[in-house]
């Protein structure tokens, strides 16, 4: 059976096991062919220095704006009603994620479209990209909840008949302790696997090898990228630090969604009718 969604220490224990961790390469001009073949093999690299301090900087201000804007046109996904929040202390610590904010903040534009970013999603894609979502997930101190193990492209936004690349890159430092990002490497050459709605929309706990769990530790300005299909997820922050982070997807231009029936058949039990 899955576990139950109560105990924060255990689910960390049990399914966030990182049997090894992985170092991000020094900065995008490290970046050599073995590299980008190593995504290929594994489905994910990680990069330190993409974003520069100021632009972390300018980036955390720019989520936080929108957090205490209640007229924001952005999105904002909230663990609890607006309306029990009594100041904006309890507001940030009750924000789960916020998104599409693309096209309302001129900051946030810039990161989705930074040359550095591009630069490495074009070679990973092998040819032009298009962004399909841009979001900030946070996990605030001693509560931010964990994000279970998945696949991005079984989110109907990102489900395209060609592999997407996610670009996570933190905006606070982001460790074992307070929710990094965990990846199971070489999961990508499963394909697609049903998801399940158990704690979040989800791969089945015990369908995923976490003995071979890859933790990936970023400094601020540090970015994951990774295949569409490798199964990751993050743990409970249990700690007394922040950990905001950004996440952009990348299609190739030419790239087309799939159907929904297509999508129920590779990415749901529809035609199994099997359980979690």
């Amino acid at each position: 059976m899955s576990l139950k969604p109560l105990d924060p220490q255990e689910i960390n224990e049990k399914l966030y096991k990182h049997r090894g961790i992985h170092e991000a390469l020094p900065g995008i001009d490290s970046l050599r062919d073995e590299d980008y073949a190593h995504y290929r093999s594994q489905g994910f690299i990680a990069v330190s220095d993409i974003l520069s301090a100021a632009e972390v900087r300018l980036s955390s201000e720019s989520i936080m704006r929108i957090i205490f804007n209640p007229e924001t046109r952005a999105k904002v996904q909230f663990t609890k009603p607006q309306r029990e929040l009594k100041d904006d202390a309890e507001r940030e610590l009750a924000v789960r994620k916020v998104y599409e904010f693309v096209e309302h903040d001129e900051q946030l534009r810039a990161m989705a479209y930074h040359p550095n970013i591009l630069s490495v999603v074009e070679k990973l894609l092998g040819g032009k990209a298009k962004l399909v979502q841009d979001m900030a997930l946070l996990k605030p101190p001693t509560g931010g909840g964990e994000k279970p193990w998945h696949q991005d492209m079984a989110y109907g936004p990102l489900a395209f008949h060609q592999a997407v690349v996610g670009v996570w890159i933190a905006l606070d430092a982001a460790g074992l302790d307070n929710g990094c990002m965990h990846v199971i490497p070489r999961s990508q050459m499963s394909g697609a696997v049903p998801h399940y709605a158990v704690r979040d929309w989800q791969l089945c706990d015990e369908a995923v090898p976490v003995e071979r769990d890859v933790a990936v530790p970023l400094a601020p300005g540090g970015a994951l990228f990774f295949h569409g299909l490798l199964f990751h997820g993050t743990p409970n922050n249990t700690s007394d630090k922040r950990r905001r982070a950004l996440q952009f997807h990348y299609a190739l231009e030419t790239s087309e969604k799939m159907s929904p029936q297509e999508y129920k058949r590779v990415f749901t039990n529809e035609l199994t009718g099997a359980e979690c």
